[in-house]
């Protein structure tokens, strides 16, 4: 099964919402708020989204991959707990990966699609 989304750049309507640029699944949209205060108390400074849920085609079992930069002291549970808390909050599976930890061939790629949250 495939999730259908409008390309609009009026907020309030279902489906998904333009942030940056981009389509984001409402998922992590409505969630954006929690999302962040989470990656703060583990010490990361920045979240962006990559792969289908900033291109906009995730699917009901689409995990949600997040592009992080990590402050100068992440939590003792960094960053197994972080993405436990993300995993909990969302429902679904959650990948973080730094800037420095992407693969070389994948690096331009996700840059590219990443969206700020």
């Amino acid at each position: 099964m495939r999730l259908e989304f409008e390309a609009t750049s009026h907020k309030g309507y279902t489906g998904s919402e333009l942030l940056g640029g981009r389509l984001v699944v409402d998922l992590v949209q409505t969630k954006r708020e929690q999302i962040l205060r989470l990656a703060r108390r583990h010490g990361v400074t920045g979240v962006r989204v990559f792969g289908s849920m900033a291109r906009g085609d995730a699917g009901p079992q689409s995990d949600v991959d997040l592009l992080i930069e990590v402050g100068a002291e992440p939590s003792a549970w960094f960053p197994g707990g972080l993405v436990a808390d993300l995993e909990e909050l969302l429902g679904r599976r959650v990948q973080v990966v730094t800037e420095r930890g992407l693969d070389d061939l994948l690096r331009d790629r996700v840059l590219e699609e990443a969206v700020p949250l």
